[in-house]
């Protein structure tokens, strides 16, 4: 069992190893996109399944809540949490409509969608990232592997340079606090 604890910790370490090497000015660019949006008043929505759901929820509680400075609270809004939604969605118009049907009705042009989804394929974020370019949206993909679909949806695709889900979700989440500190630094009462 040790030598699965120091293996699983040692893979963790290398993933971050190439995401700094790799992905620094991708996550620039991520963390420029989302404070100069809040800056301006408009509001972060997030998506995705499973553990990218979470996730989602994660960052849009830091973002309305508080990650490290005092500030005020920020509208980051997860489409994931509402089971009311998701169920009449997906049961009304199907499953791969639940994130697209929610932009529609709340994203407005300058507001950001960040889509998650460890493969890049995952078709109900998909859908939602291309009807948020669509509306004038930018657009912030966090995936995996080799960014999958969601790199013609994206005004910048954060591919995780990895095949592993466990790693590229413990990327997605260091990269998500990432962009709150950037967030942070730009928002917080000084």
């Amino acid at each position: 069992m040790m030598e699965m604890i120091q293996r699983e910790m040692l893979a963790h370490q290398a993933v971050i190893a190439k995401t700094i090497e790799s992905l620094q000015s991708h996550i620039y660019t991520a963390c420029i996109i989302a404070t100069e949006a809040l800056k301006n008043g408009h509001k972060i929505l997030l998506c995705g399944n499973g553990g990218s759901a979470a996730d989602a929820q994660h960052i849009a509680a830091e973002l309305s809540g508080r990650y490290k400075s005092e500030r005020r609270g920020l509208p980051g809004i997860a489409l994931t949490t509402d089971t009311s939604v998701l169920t009449a969605v997906g049961n009304d118009f199907g499953f791969d409509r639940i994130f697209d049907r929610q932009v529609e009705a709340l994203a407005r042009e300058g507001d950001v969608l960040i889509g998650i989804s460890t493969s890049g394929h995952s078709k109900n974020v998909v859908r939602a990232l291309s009807l948020a370019r669509n509306m004038g949206c930018k657009t912030i993909g966090l995936s995996g592997r080799d960014g999958g679909v969601m790199n013609e949806f994206c005004d910048v695709n954060i591919v995780v340079p990895s095949d592993d889900t466990p790693r590229i979700q413990e990327m997605h989440i260091m990269i998500g606090h990432i962009i709150c500190q950037a967030i942070d630094d730009a928002l917080s009462v000084k």
